[in-house]
């Protein structure tokens, strides 16, 4: 098989993390680490040499001319020219394939000789602008692929990457879009307007190819994603112990796109286990947390819907015990990553890597390879015995439960607590205890479902809001216009009666 040789060039002293991570990353990746041999200036050994020489000796070796573009311009020689052009002046000269990627900076933010050296590479060459480490990755990584598929080298590209036969726009929810681009201008800066075109922000996202629809796309934006992935559904199941046995007192399949799956499975894990809701003592809003804190759980779904494999026919699979909590993904670790160093900070290998960046800009990765290292960090700040972790037919996440450490109910901290239903409570009863306790005045829907921290409002509508509404314990303030944007919720006489109850039990346990 030939080694690609790629040299990575950028001003010295600019994108040094960033040159690193893609050494790191191009040499271990699975895939393009069977190809591809990376070179940065880093690894250039002391010798006799002049560095411009070596440096552009290896471009002269290399078949691939990676430029990182930024503000700066770098020192330059006595012709007026820094290494980073000299480096992509001769690559133009040996006719090599030229990669560029520009920084998403203003004009105005950048030196003079570096504008001019951008605007020439784009007149000659094709290139793409990031505005992060994570979404140069991603650049980098289907540039690659598509070279490889070029020059036949790759045959099969990788899941996301390819291209969702007969899907068309009919099947991209234009709308879900609109949503994403909101919330990812919101949390990462996302470039984008939320004006933008579907057409425009799917190519930036490198999910909308020559014409075509990339399967990432169907499983982020799709209308119906599980008509193309039947299995890319995700199913959730309580138990009343500790073993998988009947009777099943909660089961459900859920369908729709990675953000509703994610939404949608996390609500079903916090719904069923031990809240808290604490005391006013700090501000009016009132603090509510879970026994096993949200984010935990978050991290452990959306990696099981990032990197799972999505050829398996197998789903990814979230079990609630009354000791543990298990989040079974069909997939396994990448080869440069063991179970040993997960636990620790390290680099970041998305197995599809176009799913993974738009999660990323929607909040719902938080930061690039220090997932697992905070989930463990965010259960010991709870009490929780550490997560373990299992690889046989499926990558399994272990999450435990307080009462795994105490052999009690979960430990009470200061201020009210719910306790999680027994069996003879319904989830549904439990739901509306936790409306009642958390309402205070008139609310909205959003505000009510941001205390309970739920992001699902189709499954807070139906699991929280309305058995709430239909019991008589809460009430619209706009009872003839149930849609207005102004509509708020507040408790009746009946909803505060319940409350004070609910208040006495809990001081008295």
């Amino acid at each position: 098989m030939k080694i690609i040789k790629i040299f990575i060039s950028s001003v010295q002293n600019e994108f040094s993390q960033e040159r690193n991570m893609l050494y790191e990353y191009l040499s271990t990746d699975a895939l393009l680490g069977k190809f591809f041999e990376p070179f940065i200036f880093e690894n250039l050994p002391a010798k006799d040499q002049k560095a411009d020489e070596a440096y552009l000796s290896h471009v002269k070796k290399s078949d691939i001319y990676l430029g990182i573009f930024g503000k700066n311009y770098g020192y330059e020689n006595k012709d007026g020219f820094s290494p980073t052009e000299n480096e992509y002046n001769f690559a133009c000269k040996e006719n090599k394939t030229r990669l560029i990627f520009i920084s998403n900076h203003k004009s105005n933010e950048r030196n003079s000789k570096e504008l001019a050296l951008i605007h020439k590479a784009e007149n000659e060459v094709i290139r793409k602008k990031f505005s992060s480490i994570s979404e140069l990755r991603t650049l980098v990584y289907a540039s690659l692929v598509n070279y490889l598929e070029e020059k036949d080298y790759l045959r099969t590209v990788p899941f996301d990457a390819s291209i969702c036969k007969n899907a068309t726009f009919d099947d991209i929810d234009n709308e879900r879009i609109s949503e994403f681009v909101a919330l990812a201008r919101e949390k990462r800066k996302f470039p984008l307007p939320v004006s933008s075109r579907p057409e425009k922000v799917l190519t930036h996202l490198d999910l909308f190819n020559d014409g075509k629809l990339t399967n990432a796309s169907i499983l982020l934006f799709g209308k119906n994603p599980q008509h193309y992935f039947i299995s890319s559904e995700i199913k959730c199941v309580q138990f009343y112990g500790t073993e998988i046995v009947k009777p099943i007192p909660s089961y459900h399949i859920y369908k729709g796109d990675a953000f509703q799956l994610v939404d949608q499975a996390v609500d079903f894990v916090l719904s069923r286990i031990d809240a808290r809701v604490g005391t006013r003592n700090k501000s009016n809003a009132v603090p509510f947390d879970y026994e096993i804190p949200r984010s935990v759980v978050s991290e452990a779904i959306v990696n099981a819907v990032a990197h799972r494999d999505y050829t398996s026919n197998a789903s990814v699979q979230v079990m609630l015990f009354k000791d543990r909590l298990e989040i079974w993904n069909p997939g396994q670790l990448p080869d440069k990553l063991t179970l040993a160093n997960l636990k620790f900070s390290h680099s970041s290998i998305p197995r599809n890597p176009l799913l993974a960046n738009p999660l990323f800009f929607a909040g719902y990765i938080e930061k690039v390879g220090t997932g697992i290292p905070d989930m463990l960090t965010n259960c010991k700040l709870a009490g929780l015995k550490e997560p373990d972790f299992k690889i046989d037919d499926a990558f399994k996440i272990i999450i435990y439960r307080a009462i795994q450490i105490t052999g009690q109910a979960a430990p009470q901290v200061s201020g009210q607590v719910t306790p999680q239903a027994a069996p003879q409570v319904t989830p549904q009863a439990e739901s509306i205890r936790r409306v009642v306790l958390v309402l205070k005045g008139e609310l909205t829907r959003a505000e009510i479902q941001e205390l309970l921290k739920l992001k699902d409002r189709k499954s807070f509508i139906a699991n929280y809001l309305n058995p709430a509404l239909e019991s008589g314990f809460i009430e619209m303030t706009l009872p003839d216009t149930p849609t207005s944007p102004n509509q708020r919720y507040h408790l009746t006489t009946k909803g505060k009666r319940f409350k004070t109850k609910l208040n006495k039990e809990i001081k008295q346990e």
